[in-house]
Parts: structure tokens; C-alpha cells; sequence
């Protein structure tokens, strides 16, 4: 393989399939809550409203990472590809497609609780924002760009390699096709 060749990294079914079934449960943690919360002596833990505002953000949240999970599991497209011209993304439920080298500036690493992102730092953030017409995307994008500077994210989770393997890649193509 030359250096210009594509490199293409596929989408986990394994990853994938467990935060799948992950997300199933705690869809049903969210309904358990909802439905028939536990009782406790604790005045916090026995907050029949506090528990159903935990339920329902529980039962959405985990309903668009089950679907996003299943919608990878069954992509046949590579997770990322990393050419001469940038990186092409379909990592996630909010990939944007190409993001060209010239673009970008910077890759940083984010990390939310035991979560590591790169971040990338683009030169036209509100053109990525843009390209994405459904609004919850838009607005998952506004709050990253807003909270960690960039629109454009990836996470090796659902991706066939490391956080490590992938930052290492993505800088070295980054130094050598932005020449």
C-alpha cells in the first residue's frame, strides 16, 4: 500500500451490538423508573418527580444511541475513511461526511467522564453546522462546537481500532497530506 492510498477503517459490529444492548437496557432501567420507581428512605432517591425526569431523559437518550447502534451495526460503509483529500466520516449518528485537510487546523483530544473524543478543530465550523439538516443533529453539533470548540467529532467506539491507534493515524495523515 503507498502512501495515497485510502485508508479505510470499518465500523465495529461488535462495539456496535453492545452498546445496542446496553442502551436496550437502560431504556428499560428509564421505564422501570417511570413506571414503578423504587422506594427509599432517601428524600433524593424518593422523589417521585425527580426519578421520572431520570426515566424519561434515560428512555430518550438511550433510544437514539440504541437506534444510531443498530443503524452502524448495519452499515456496510466504512467508519472512517483517510485520504489525500481529508477524512470522510460515518462514524456516528452526527457525521458530516468530508472534512478536507485543508480545513482542518488542529485534532485535540476531549474527554467527557471516561469518554475520549478528538475534536476537530476546523477553519468554517458553521459550514459543517450547516450541511446538517436534521435538527437534532444540528443542535448536538451547535453544543459541541460551543462546549469543545468544533462541530466535528469522533470516537473510536464504534470504530475497528484504539483511541490511541486512531489519533496516531489521523496526526501523521494530517502532517503529511497537509504539505
Amino acid at each position: 500500500m503507498t502512501t495515497n492510498s485510502p485508508i479505510e477503517i470499518p465500523l465495529s459490529k461488535k462495539k456496535n451490538i453492545i452498546a445496542f444492548v446496553g442502551s436496550l437496557v437502560l431504556i428499560v432501567i428509564g421505564f422501570w423508573l417511570l413506571v414503578n420507581p423504587p422506594k427509599s428512605d432517601n428524600p433524593i432517591l424518593n422523589n417521585r418527580i425527580l426519578l421520572s425526569i431520570v426515566g424519561l431523559a434515560s428512555i430518550l437518550f438511550f433510544s437514539f444511541t440504541a437506534i444510531v447502534s443498530l443503524r452502524k451495526y448495519l452499515d456496510s460503509k466504512p467508519g472512517l475513511v483517510i485520504n489525500q483529500q481529508g477524512i470522510v466520516d460515518n462514524s456516528s449518528g452526527v457525521s458530516v461526511g468530508l472534512v478536507p485537510w485543508s480545513d482542518i487546523e488542529e485534532i485535540k483530544i476531549s474527554q467527557v467522564m471516561n469518554q475520549k473524543f478528538l475534536m476537530f478543530i476546523v477553519s468554517n465550523p458553521q459550514i459543517y453546522i450547516e450541511r446538517v439538516t436534521n435538527p437534532l443533529k444540528r443542535k448536538i453539533m451547535e453544543v459541541n462546537y460551543k462546549n469543545y470548540g468544533s462541530p466535528i467529532s469522533i470516537s473510536s467506539n464504534s470504530l475497528q481500532t484504539d483511541f490511541n491507534s486512531l489519533y496516531s493515524l489521523l496526526t501523521e495523515k494530517m502532517q503529511e497530506y497537509k504539505k
